[in-house]
């Protein structure tokens, strides 16, 4: 991510091959700075060649001091010795030529790296949550069932976790649940550039497993209306606020889902036993080899693994010439569980589905902490400890008592 201080409202656009989509565009120095008080995350500032360079000085200057894991990468038309002395002087990284998009991608990525050496001598490196977004480029596959579900495993085993319904249009995630969302994602557009943590806590709606949920508008022509800057800030926010974010999409490949893939690190990608499905995962691993995305954040997981239908996951391998790292059996369990509005993880923890959810989030979505659940290939009481159990029965009451005694 970055922040680009420019006078031009298309140098976002243009810069975006070098900075990222993400970049956000800011038209004066206090805006720069109330964007790096917001985000202690934000570690690259690039000023653009029509801001002025006593300005720009200025800026690098305050950040110096200020904010000294922050690197400031200057335009400039003309890179003469007044230029560049005046701009070293004053605190600034790199100097690169607008037109120069490698040397400015080179300058970003060396800059990152000196303030990620410079959090680390200082002790000041920034806590950021894991985004794991879900995808597939059909419809009907099961992701926003695996998106509540992990989502409230991760929760109920103590992580703070907030799912995010990028499906603006048709989005699930509030009826699953069975939430009335107060406000959505679209309430965001008006403090877009000035995105914090109270802003997003006031359009999350709170699940009773102790999931947050930013929840799709209610209106599909609203999502037309959220601009792809928004999703990333909402993400850059999030991953701040939360231990993991959890992002639900559409199928297709909407600037909301691209916003989400670039800011993601783990793309969890979700097929069936249909021609279709199949056809559609590796038109979409092709896509994101085309968009640089990194093989090794992909997770390939087959759902409804054990249907009868002609094709099997060897078939499916063979097709998109990637390995299936996880997969999960169908259950008539899972549309009861949805039409109940409790996940079946905490519905059902030792149902077959519940298990393999588990075991897919701990071996492949999760690092930095020992897996919950037991031993890989085990199905059996050992998968859940007693007391882990003991509190997915109370919350399963607890919800069953609001509900008024349905289950």
């Amino acid at each position: 991510m970055a922040l680009l201080w420019d006078t031009d409202p298309g140098a976002a656009e243009r810069y975006a091959i070098a900075l990222g989509a993400g970049a956000a565009r800011v038209d004066s120095q206090p805006a720069v700075l109330r964007g790096l008080g917001a985000d202690p995350a934000e570690v690259l500032v690039v000023i653009g060649v029509g801001v002025d360079l006593g300005a720009a000085c200025e800026l690098a200057e305050v950040c110096r001091i200020e904010y000294p894991h922050v690197g400031i990468v200057l335009l400039r038309s003309r890179l003469d010795v007044t230029v560049l002395a005046s701009a070293l002087r004053s605190g600034v990284r790199e100097v690169v030529t607008p037109d120069d998009l490698t040397g400015l991608a080179e300058a970003a990525r060396r800059s990152r790296e000196l303030s990620a050496r410079v959090a680390t001598v200082t002790g000041d490196a920034v806590r950021e949550g894991r985004v794991i977004t879900i995808f597939s480029a059909k419809g009907g596959v099961g992701k926003t069932t695996f998106a509540t579900n992990i989502g409230a495993y991760l929760a109920s085993v103590g992580h703070k976790v907030l799912v995010a319904d990028l499906d603006l249009a048709f989005g699930d995630v509030g009826i699953s649940l069975q939430l009335v969302p107060h406000n959505s994602i679209r309430d965001l557009v008006g403090m877009s550039g000035g995105l914090d943590e109270r802003a997003l806590e006031s359009i999350v709606t709170h699940h009773g497993s102790g999931l947050d949920v930013a929840c799709a508008p209610p209106e599909p022509s609203d999502a037309d209306r959220v601009p792809g800057q928004t999703i990333a800030e909402l993400i850059k926010v999030a991953r701040r606020a939360y231990d993991f974010v959890i992002i639900d999409t559409p199928p297709a490949f909407t600037e909301h889902v691209l916003a989400a893939f670039d800011n993601s690190d783990r793309l969890l990608l979700i097929a069936t036993l249909d021609i279709p499905a199949v056809k559609n995962l590796r038109i979409t691993l092709d896509t994101l080899d085309l968009l640089g995305n990194p093989k090794e954040s992909r997770v390939v997981v087959l759902n409804r693994s054990d249907a009868k239908v002609g094709l099997d996951a060897d078939d499916v391998v063979t097709a998109i010439k990637t390995p299936i790292a996880a997969t999960v059996p169908s259950s008539s369990d899972v549309p009861a569980s949805v039409n109940r509005g409790v996940p079946i993880v905490l519905d059902d923890p030792r149902h077959a589905v519940s298990m393999a959810l588990r075991l897919l989030t701990d071996q492949h979505l999760t690092s930095g902490a020992p897996p919950v659940t037991g031993a890989a290939g085990e199905e059996d009481d050992t998968q859940m400890t007693r007391r882990g159990l003991r509190d997915q029965r109370r919350r399963t009451e607890r919800w069953s008592l609001a509900r008024g005694g349905r289950r």
